[in-house]
């Protein structure tokens, strides 16, 4: 007989509605489910199973003959009826297993001698174990969401079908099983904590892909027909029993319950049970970024417990190695910043190579659309810098190797993302300059327009470093190209002291060319004018004035050509400045 706990109503009404009905009292009341279980049919009635320590004892009036130890407990049980020596008792008589190994031992042994046998692998161990013996003994079996599960599968590994025994223990168990996961969202969880233990029988029987698919399609319906509710459970029952009133029992407006309603729940489950329901929840069509948003919000939960030793990097990378493997292949699913946290945990537990490659390539395909605030990843260690650069420039460097062929627009958007994270990095003491220049120079020289906001790092940097040296300073600013500033940003650098000289004699000498070029280009427009003037003027005057002009733009003439003399002597010092610098150790 099977029949849930104090309503004592049987499972086999048929429909939605009959079997919502009939565990209103257990899941509206937010109690957990559960029911109580005896066999259809058993040779011995039990009143009782006591233990004594380690040791179990079947209260009978009959001596023990049958010793079956599982884990460090022993069950003194009986394999044949005393006074009816042909009759077998319920524990063989519903295990084809155990009436396997027992007659085995009899054949071999005397009929009346005792026999002891060791079980090392039944799932759920003795505490299951202790079940089964109630059950094959006649005495109740209270059934829950957390002993449901290993308990139907040590009914399979024990063989208690229904050849052994109309309504044998794994199809009472299964009937529950079954009805628990579809009529409770709260126990379904309960379920997924107690196959933990039982992992592989889970897996074998279904019962982690029934706990999935559950789950899947309870958090897959559409949010806008479900209200909110206080406890989990009643939400459960509103959506199977489809009671989506707009009011609720007091007559106030529901509020709508919100597309991640189910984060929080699916974010305590173990890994593998974790990646067994995201797929699950893809196959029932959830969009890729809800999916995403899930699976950010699981890692963020184990992140925070994450904690680096050798006897757990295993397990540790075997989670990183997951986690990338289930993430949606569409680009926008999940945010740069997360794809980097996912990336710097994969390098500290040296994951496998191609899946490190791939998720570089994956974030650096979003580098260009992203702002400076998503490439923040700090680090935690003692004597490090406060961001991890490294990881950035690698991604940088993968950006710059895989995605900047014609792509000159965005790979400016690239430049323009890395110089403002420059910005922010500049300030920490910690960041060495080969950092610093590895970063600078990781994108292409022409991948900058302006290198206003290069230079503004670059000096944000050279004030939080006041004691480089001057080849340091040099190193530093070497990537900055002078006739990319703007006008303000020349000025600016020429009054600069933190730059290192060359880099102001440089600017100053162009700021200096560009100036006499422009004044002679203006004179030569200005003499020009003015001799076509002249010129104009002396037409129809005596040749006296015409001379006294004439000599005027004779002088003119001269001032020209002693300009350009200057402008010679000037390129001239600038090419000597360049070749010293050449010379000079970089």
């Amino acid at each position: 007989m099977l029949f849930p706990h104090k309503t004592r109503l049987t499972m086999k009404r048929a429909g939605l509605n009959q079997l919502s009905r009939s565990c209103r009292p257990s899941v509206y009341g937010r109690r957990r489910n559960h029911c109580v279980i005896v066999p259809a049919k058993v040779g011995r009635i039990s009143n009782a199973l006591e233990r004594r320590e380690h040791t179990w004892f079947v209260r009978t009036n009959d001596v023990s003959d049958l010793t079956v130890i599982v884990g460090e407990d022993s069950f003194h049980l009986h394999k044949v009826h005393l006074h009816a020596p042909s009759f077998q008792i319920p524990m063989l008589s519903k295990s084809g297993y155990l009436n396997k190994l027992v007659f085995n031992r009899m054949n071999n042994e005397a009929a009346d001698s005792s026999i002891s046998m060791h079980i090392d692998n039944l799932p759920g161990g003795c505490q299951i174990f202790q079940l089964v013996v109630k059950f094959c003994y006649g005495v109740a079996v209270d059934l829950t969401a957390t002993n449901v599960a290993p308990l139907y599968c040590a009914a399979y590994f024990l063989e208690m079908t229904e050849d052994f025994g109309h309504g044998n223990l794994i199809s009472k168990a299964q009937a529950f099983l079954s009805f628990i996961i579809f009529s409770s969202w709260r126990d379904t969880f309960n379920i997924f904590t107690s196959c933990e233990d039982v992992s592989f029988w889970a897996q074998e029987l279904g019962i982690v892909k029934q706990c999935s698919e559950s789950i899947a399609w309870k958090a897959c319906l559409d949010p806008q027909a479900i209200g909110r509710v206080v406890n989990d459970d009643e939400l459960c029952f509103k959506i199977l029993t489809n009671n989506n009133n707009s009011k609720n029992k007091d007559g106030g407006a529901s509020e709508i319950v919100e597309e991640c309603w189910w984060f929080k729940d699916v974010s305590v489950l173990r890994i593998d049970h974790f990646v067994e329901a995201i797929c699950a929840i893809k196959t029932k069509g959830a969009t890729p970024r809800l999916v995403g948003n899930c699976i950010a919000y699981w890692t963020s939960k184990w992140l925070q417990k994450f904690k680096l030793h050798s006897d757990s990097r295993e397990a540790h990378r075997d989670t990183i190695e997951s986690l990338i493997r289930v993430l949606p292949n569409e680009k926008n699913s999940v945010c740069c910043n997360f794809l980097l946290h996912l990336l710097k945990a994969g390098w500290m537990l040296n994951i496998d190579h191609e899946l490190t490659t791939e998720l570089e390539k994956r974030v650096a395909m979003m580098l260009e659309c992203c702002c400076a605030g998503d490439l923040i990843v700090k680090n935690y260690r003692e004597n490090d810098t406060v961001y991890d650069v490294s990881l950035v420039i690698r991604v940088v460097q993968a950006y710059a190797t895989h995605f900047t062929r014609d792509l000159t627009s965005g790979m400016r958007l690239a430049a323009t993302v890395v110089d403002d994270y420059l910005a922010l990095v500049a300030r920490d003491d910690m960041l060495s300059v080969k950092a610093f220049q590895l970063l600078v120079e990781a994108l292409p020289a022409d991948a900058r327009h302006c290198n206003d906001k290069l230079y503004r790092a670059i000096d944000m940097y050279l004030k939080a470093h006041p004691k480089l040296t001057e080849e340091d300073r040099r190193i530093v600013s070497r990537a900055m190209e002078y006739h990319k500033l703007s006008k303000e940003a020349r000025e600016h650098a020429m009054k600069n002291d933190r730059l290192p000289l060359n880099i102001v004699a440089r600017l100053t000498l162009s700021e200096q060319v560009n100036a006499t070029k422009s004044i002679l280009s203006n004179n030569l427009k200005y003499r020009r004018s003015e001799s076509e003037e002249t010129v104009r003027a002396t037409r129809g005057i005596d040749n006296s004035r015409w001379f006294k002009y004439h000599k005027k733009l004779q002088m003119m003439k001269a001032e020209v050509e002693k300009m350009k003399l200057q402008v010679c002597s000037l390129q001239v010092c600038k090419v000597e400045l360049q070749r010293q610098m050449r010379i000079a150790p970089k």
